[in-house]
C-alpha cells in the first residue's frame, strides 16, 4: 500500500497541536518553536503533495479509501485535483507566517500576573485550524468534507473569542464584549449554514445512495441517477447557501468585518485568507460537479450578488476609518471577484478565480500582517491616529506599499493576473456584469491609495516619531510574502498549469464551453 501522502499532511498539524497544547505551562517559548517546526515540516510535505500531481494525469490523485461508517456508507475518502492541491499549499505557506506573525500575542499581558494569556493554546489552535482545512481541500466524500467544515468553526471560535486584539480603543470590559459578540456572531452565521448543508447532505444521500464523489459522477455517467430538477435544485441551494457564508457573499457577509476587526492581527489572516476560501472551494467542487443543471439555473442570481458584494464591500472599504476593518471589507469585494469568476462558467473565469483565492490569500495576507505590526507599534487601529510613518519606518511603509498595490491588482503583481482572467472570463459571456464589476477596481485603487497617503504620508504624527522599523522577525514574515507576490505576478505560468485542467473538468460537468469570439468576416 502507498504512503498515505495527503492523511499525514493533515494529520501532522493535527498532532503537532496536541503537542503543542501539552508543553508545560511555563515554557512558552518552546511552544512557539515546536508549533513554527511543526508548520514549516507540514509545509514540506505539501510541496511534496504540489510536486508529486500531475496535471495531465487523473482528475483526482493521490487518493485513500477506507470504509468509516459502514451501515451509513460514510468512507473516509481523500485525493487531490489541480484546485484542492492549489489552496493546500496556500494553506501551508501561510501557516508559518501566521505563527511568526503572532509570535508575542498570546503572550503573559503583564509578567507576574494572574491575566494568563495561554500561549500554548493560541498556536495548537492555529495548527488545528490548519489541520482541518488541508482536509477539507482534500475529502472527496461530502459527508467528510461536512464534519470538517463544521469542525473548523470550534478552533476558530476560541481564537477570536479567547485571544482578541490589544490594540482595542476603550476599557478592557467592553473589549471583551466586542470580541465575544464578534466570536458568537461568526459560530451563529457558519452554523446556521452548516444546519441548511446537513438537511442537503442528507437529502443526497437519500437520491444518489452515496456520499463519494467518484460514485455520485459515475453514477451520472452511466445514466442510473435520475436527479428530478426540482430536487436538484432544492439540494443545490443547501449547499450553496452554506458556502455562500462562509465566502463571504453578500448579504451573509456581515460577521466578517466584526471577527477579523476583534481578532488579533494573524487570526484576520486566518480567516481570509485560509478558511474563507474552503467556501469558495467548495463551490467549484460541490455545487458545480454534483448538481450541474441547478448551478445553471442558479446562475444569473448568484452573479447578481456577486456584483453587489464587489461594489458594496469597496464602497464601504472607502468610507472605514479602522485598517483592519478596511481590509475586511476589502476581502469582501475580492471574493465577489473570486464568485463573479466560478459563475461565469468559462474556463478563464474559473482559472482565474482559482488564482484569485491562492493570491488573494498571499496579498491580503501580506497587507494585513504589514498593518498588524503597525498597529502593534501605535496601539491603535485607527486610520486618523497615523501620518508621516514612511519618514521614520520606510521599510515598513514600503512594504505596506507593495501589500496594497497588490490588493488593487497593480500590474506584475500576482493579483492582477487573477483579476484579468476573471474579468476577460466574465467579459465573454456577461459583457455587462462585466462593465459593471469594473467599478470595484476603480473604488480599490481609492480605498488602497488613501489609506496609504492618509497613514504614510504627510507630517509625523504625535506617537509616531519614535516608531522602530521592522524587526528580523517581521521582515522573515513581510519579505518572502511580496518575493512570491511580484514571482507569481511575473510568472504565473507554476499555478496556471495546474489549476487549468481541474477547470477543464469541471467545464465538462455542467456541459459548459466557452463562448466563440464574433469576428466579422472581410468586405
Amino acid at each position: 500500500m502507498s504512503f498515505p501522502l495527503l492523511t499525514a499532511t493533515a494529520a501532522l498539524p493535527a498532532i503537532g497541536a496536541i503537542a503543542t497544547a501539552a508543553v508545560p505551562a511555563a515554557r512558552r517559548t518552546a511552544a512557539k518553536w515546536l508549533a513554527l517546526a511543526v508548520s514549516l515540516a507540514t509545509l514540506v510535505l505539501a510541496g511534496i503533495v504540489f510536486a508529486r500531481f500531475e496535471p495531465g494525469g487523473d482528475r483526482y490523485q493521490l487518493t485513500e479509501s477506507h470504509a468509516w461508517i459502514k451501515d451509513f456508507g460514510v468512507r473516509y475518502e481523500l485525493g487531490v485535483d489541480g484546485i484542492g492541491v492549489a489552496l493546500l499549499a496556500l494553506t501551508a505557506l501561510l501557516i508559518p507566517f501566521v505563527i511568526l506573525a503572532g509570535w508575542h500575542d498570546a503572550d503573559p499581558l503583564e509578567t507576574n500576573s494572574s491575566r494568563w494569556r495561554p500561549t500554548q493554546g493560541f498556536f495548537a489552535l492555529i495548527l488545528m485550524v490548519e489541520a482541518m482545512v488541508i482536509l477539507s481541500f482534500v475529502a472527496t466524500d461530502v459527508f467528510l468534507f461536512y464534519i470538517l467544515f463544521e469542525a473548523m468553526l470550534i478552533p476558530m471560535y476560541f481564537l477570536i473569542g479567547g485571544f482578541g486584539d490589544r490594540a482595542h480603543s476603550g476599557s478592557d470590559e467592553n473589549a471583551a464584549a466586542q470580541r465575544s459578540y464578534a466570536a458568537v456572531k461568526f459560530l451563529l452565521y457558519n452554523l446556521a449554514g452548516g444546519l441548511i448543508m446537513l438537511a442537503a447532505v442528507i437529502g443526497l444521500y437519500v437520491v444518489a445512495g452515496s456520499f463519494s464523489l467518484s460514485e455520485i459522477a459515475e453514477a451520472r455517467a452511466n445514466g442510473s441517477l435520475d436527479m428530478a430538477t426540482s430536487t436538484e435544485r432544492w439540494l443545490f441551494l443547501g449547499f450553496f447557501f452554506a458556502f455562500a457564508v462562509k465566502a463571504p457573499l453578500w448579504p451573509l457577509h456581515t460577521w466578517l468585518p466584526n471577527a477579523m476587526g476583534e481578532a488579533t492581527t494573524p487570526v484576520a489572516v486566518l480567516i481570509t485568507a485560509v478558511v474563507d476560501k474552503v467556501g469558495t472551494f467548495a463551490m467549484l467542487r460541490f455545487c458545480l460537479q454534483l448538481f450541474p443543471e441547478a448551478s445553471k439555473w442558479a446562475t444569473p442570481v448568484i452573479l447578481v450578488l456577486a456584483l453587489i458584494s464587489i461594489v458594496y464591500g469597496a464602497l464601504l472599504a472607502v468610507g472605514q476609518r479602522d485598517i483592519k476593518r478596511l481590509i475586511a471589507y476589502a476581502s469582501i469585494s475580492h471574493f465577489g471577484f473570486i464568485v463573479l469568476g466560478i459563475f461565469a462558467m468559462t474556463s478563464q473565469g474559473q482559472s482565474g478565480a482559482t488564482l484569485y483565492m491562492v493570491n488573494h490569500g498571499l496579498s491580503t495576507g501580506a497587507l494585513m500582517l504589514v498593518a498588524g505590526f503597525l498597529i502593534t507599534r501605535r496601539g491603535s487601529r485607527l486610520i486618523a491616529d497615523y501620518g508621516g510613518v514612511q519618514k521614520v519606518a520606510p521599510v515598513l511603509a514600503g512594504t505596506f506599499l507593495i501589500g496594497g498595490l497588490a490588493t488593487l491588482s497593480l500590474p506584475g503583481l500576482a493579483p492582477f493576473v487573477s483579476e484579468f482572467l476573471v474579468l476577460v472570463g466574465v467579459f465573454s459571456a456577461y459583457p455587462v456584469v462585466g462593465i459593471i464589476a469594473t467599478v470595484g477596481i476603480v473604488l480599490a485603487a481609492l480605498y488602497v491609495l488613501v489609506l496609504y497617503q492618509r497613514t504614510m504620508t504627510g507630517p509625523v504624527r504625535e506617537g509616531i516619531g519614535g516608531m522602530p522599523d521592522l524587526k528580523v522577525r517581521e521582515l522573515a514574515v513581510a519579505v518572502p510574502l511580496i518575493a512570491l507576490l511580484i514571482f507569481l505576478g511575473v510568472f504565473p505560468k507554476p499555478l496556471t498549469d495546474v489549476v487549468n485542467p481541474a477547470v477543464q473538468h469541471t467545464m465538462q460537468d455542467v456541459q459548459k464551453k466557452d463562448p466563440q469570439p464574433e469576428v466579422e468576416a472581410a468586405k
